[in-house]
């Protein structure tokens, strides 16, 4: 689908006296007012004790710790989840702690969450102490029944809650009632970092490093797998998210990452030191997920807390292998869905308010990534359902800009009561099940009430540009010096750019990406690629002139960088248009 691309209306006076009139252009239209909102040091975060509930998750962590007593951590089976699974062990070990292990559920086998299940699982292992992460606000009748086999529960998450709590012994969720945490954004594993930088300060004060002849140990060294949880799980970089993101990616520039982090980096053929923000989302948050999606989580824990480097190196062949597989899946599952639309008529002309998509043979582990796929491609929210036993369905749902995709869903429960089982999530993305056999109202009310919403938001789908650039930005100098202005990604957006250029040549390589070869008045020519493109449409020899909107990125191919333009939509001007057509 073509948008109108806009130019984004910004104030014009600058942030700071030598801040470049395009980066000052950029933070504006992001909604930055001062300069000190572009603070990346750790000074900058917030005190982990204005989170609700953490003195008591602290103390009952530290005396766990302490006691010496058997502590479960349940994690979840998506990236966010393994790296605050992750986070929590190797600094629990960092403070000397040993009797700690893991459980991530099986999506399969258990589903999400801290299942009742799970929670027997626990028991089996010796759990006294249960530490959710990233999931459990939801897990009341998890909570409760640990509870009654004596078990202690801490519950720590992001997710936004029902009208019902667990009863846990202590909640951390800055989401949670009453909590006045100034970013309601933080992932899982921001949540767990700060969790575990509050244990630290408590078993500081009662002695325990000193009585352990233990030093005090550096959590900053684990900011690394903060960042690649952070970014993977598409929450909005606020502030906080982006002083944790930066920290990070210093860290992996530095090469003071972690073995694993490096190993998938290394086996995606990036450099490390030239890593960005969105490399975190795109390179190692796939092949992390690829692990619960396809098989278990454990596979990606396990490359994240490993130390030995050739062992790292082992593991994440093992994932990007398992990210292939889920890209052939993801293939195959995308062209029938859009057999699926086709025979509802759905295209350009005729789309509904939202998407709703079912096969049986849908594979449960890749249905977000199909419902995100197709949400990109016709611009409207999509869910996706996979068939989890006989009678019930299991369904991911992704959205857009201005439709929060939890709130709807909870519209949908408490207007059609007893259609949906269980639902949960944030504002981009949710999960949810539901009986096969009430899909059908399921998807007439979904549509229903989506509608509401999306008619708020007609008129105002459009890409939003940051401008043109001049002849001096279109440079690889200026490339670098975007790639230092961030760190960028949902919700603080990596900078977009439009304009005309005349095609010099355009192809296709990977089977559906088209190289182009662009020029510009001022510049001359300039590489360009635009990623699965419309196949019906391109290339075409008939378009000598186009107007796009991109990226600007920095191109290394065999050791030599290039500038390049990652075009995000290609379309002929409207006056080239009218002019071929008259011809024509």
């Amino acid at each position: 689908m073509i948008l109108p691309i806009v130019r984004r209306d910004v104030e014009a006076t600058p942030l700071a006296p030598h801040l470049h009139p395009v980066l000052n252009r950029i933070y504006r239209g992001r909604n930055v007012h001062s300069i000190d909102e572009l603070e990346h040091s750790l000074k900058g975060l917030t005190h982990f004790n204005q989170l609700k509930g953490m003195h008591q998750a602290a103390t009952l962590l530290a005396e766990t710790v302490v006691s010496g007593k058997r502590l479960i951590i349940v994690g979840d089976f998506d990236a966010d989840g393994a790296t605050s699974t992750s986070l929590c062990m190797l600094a629990l070990r960092m403070m000397g702690f040993d009797n700690v292990d893991y459980l991530v559920p099986n999506r399969f086998d258990f589903g999400y969450g801290l299942s009742v299940p799970i929670v027997d699982v626990a028991k089996q292992q010796g759990a006294e102490t249960i530490m959710t992460v990233d999931n459990g606000i939801a897990c009341v009748e998890g909570v409760a029944h640990a509870k009654s086999l004596g078990i202690s529960v801490l519950v720590t998450d992001h997710h936004l809650p029902g009208d019902t709590l667990p009863n846990a012994d202590a909640i951390v969720n800055p989401n949670q009632p009453g909590c006045h945490f100034p970013s309601k954004n933080l992932a899982g594993v921001g949540v767990a970092f700060y969790i575990m930088l509050a244990l630290k300060s408590q078993l500081q004060q009662q002695g325990w490093f000193d009585s352990q002849r233990l030093p005090a140990p550096n959590l900053a060294s684990l900011l690394d797998i903060v960042a690649v949880g952070t970014v993977a799980d598409v929450v909005p970089l606020d502030k906080h998210n982006r002083i944790l993101v930066h920290q990070g990616l210093q860290r992996i520039r530095a090469g003071q990452c972690r073995p694993g982090i490096r190993a998938l980096i290394d086996v995606a053929n990036r450099d490390s030191a030239h890593l960005t923000s969105t490399d975190l989302g795109f390179v190692i948050g796939p092949r992390l997920n690829a692990a619960g999606r396809l098989d278990d989580m454990s596979q990606g824990i396990a490359c994240l807390m490993e130390e030995d480097a050739m062992q790292a190196r082992m593991i994440a062949a093992e994932l990007d292998a398992l990210n292939r597989e889920r890209r052939e899946i993801e293939t195959g599952m995308k062209a029938q869905a859009e057999q699926v639309l086709e025979k509802l008529n759905v295209n350009e002309g005729n789309i509904p308010a939202a998407l709703v998509i079912y096969q049986a043979d849908f594979h449960q582990g890749v249905i977000g990534i199909v419902a995100g796929r197709l949400k990109e491609k016709y611009l409207k929210p999509v869910i996706a359902f996979a068939h989890q036993d006989d009678d019930v369905i299991k369904g991911s749902a992704r959205s857009i800009p201005g439709i929060h995709i939890r709130d709807v869903l909870d519209e949908v429960n408490t207007k059609y009561p007893q259609v949906i089982n269980k639902f949960g999530g944030h504002a981009m993305a949710a999960g949810l099940s539901l009986p096969l056999k009430n899909l059908e109202a399921f998807q007439q009310a979904f549509v229903e009430i989506t509608q509401l919403h999306m008619s708020k938001l007609e008129g105002h789908q459009v890409l939003l540009s940051d401008g043109a650039l001049s002849k001096d930005e279109l440079s690889l100098s200026f490339a670098h010096v975007l790639r230092q202005a961030g760190p960028f990604g949902q919700g603080f957006e990596s900078p977009l750019f439009d304009g005309h250029f005349t095609v010099v040549s355009q192809r296709l390589v990977g089977e559906k990406h088209l190289k182009l070869v662009l020029r510009d008045e001022s510049v001359g020519e300039i590489d360009a690629i635009a990623f699965n493109v419309d196949l019906k449409a391109w290339p075409n020899a008939s378009v000598s002139r186009v107007h796009i909107a991109y990226r600007l990125d920095v191109n290394v191919f065999r050791g030599q960088e290039s500038v390049q333009l990652i075009v995000e939509q290609i379309s002929e001007p409207e006056s080239t248009r009218a002019e071929n057509a008259t011809n024509r």
